[in-house]
């Protein structure tokens, strides 16, 4: 039980790490040029802002406590618990900013609170292995690039908000297996201590994994709105960990009616996600000051 626990408080420290960053990375996004989509000099410039790195720190934070929780929980717990990256991110940024929060973000607190709720007590994710055997890691990487390759081709058919959606899925699907990567990787730290984790291919696996979903989240930021990217980082993220959790380390999760709940709370996700990153506080800035009647 106290395993658990360790692993639900670094989630949560992993969640309001990655909230955080998400918004800086987006305020950065803003000031490159329009043509420097899906180009790696797009890095170039974000590199020079401060504003940027700043949001690089906060990545590098995550990636550590997201280790600790994947270590000591299984994946189908640790990954939908960041759902609450957002709400979190922007109630802290009101305090910080000494504003007000919006009614609005309360709502969509309460609903992505309430989702998260819900669809965790109806799934109940429970058992799986610690290690993926190797065998099991080539359909797995083979169907994800196929998906991978699918929704970036779609996103560079379109533009603005469509191409920030489709490049958030590609981003959230990047995150999750570097996710599984690097519980796996974990695995072999504890099987064969330093030697055996930097002798794991999961190890690297898990950097070059993280590197691509980074590049694709700044292009998905570069392309639209928060709003647009939000939902699908965040469920996208949450949904396909736990398909990764059930296939490669063979956690359950309950089926039959039990999908009802899970699909309403996913649904309230959603909806929470969208009236969160449609608030000012979610670009960074401080909500309009109400009008004089």
């Amino acid at each position: 039980m106290m395993v658990l626990v360790i692993s639900v408080l670094f989630a949560v420290l992993t969640a309001l790490s990655n909230g955080a960053a998400s918004v800086l990375q987006r305020r950065a996004a803003l000031n490159v040029p329009a043509g420097e989509a899906m180009r790696l000099s797009l890095m170039g410039h974000l590199l020079r802002q401060k504003v940027w790195l700043c949001g690089i720190v906060l990545v590098i934070v995550a990636a550590v406590c997201q280790a600790v929780a994947l270590a000591t929980g299984p994946i189908a717990v640790v990954q939908p618990i960041f759902v609450i990256e957002l709400p979190a991110t922007l109630l802290l940024a009101g305090v910080v900013m000494r504003v007000r929060v919006p009614r609005t973000v309360w709502y969509g607190v309460s609903a992505v609170t309430v989702g998260l709720a819900v669809a965790m007590a109806a799934a109940a994710p429970v058992g799986g292995r610690e290690s993926v055997p190797g065998g099991d890691w080539f359909p797995a990487l083979v169907v994800t690039g196929l998906f991978e390759a699918a929704l970036i081709t779609a996103a560079l058919g379109s533009d603005g908000n469509a191409r920030a959606a489709l490049l958030g899925l590609a981003a959230a699907c990047g995150y999750a297996l570097t996710a599984a990567l690097m519980k796996d990787a974990m695995a072999q730290l504890d099987e064969g201590g330093v030697t055996g984790l930097l002798t794991a291919w999961q190890l690297y696996a898990t950097a070059a994994a993280g590197v691509g979903a980074l590049f694709l989240l700044q292009n998905a930021l570069h392309a639209g709105s928060l709003a647009a990217v939000q939902p699908m980082l965040t469920l996208g993220d949450a949904l396909i960990s736990i398909a990764y959790g059930v296939t490669l380390f063979g956690e359950e999760l309950r089926t039959g009616w039990w999908l009802l709940p899970q699909l309403a709370g996913a649904a309230l996700i959603a909806v929470g996600c969208v009236v969160l990153a449609r608030s000012p506080l979610a670009g960074g800035n401080a909500p309009p000051a109400p009008r004089v009647r």
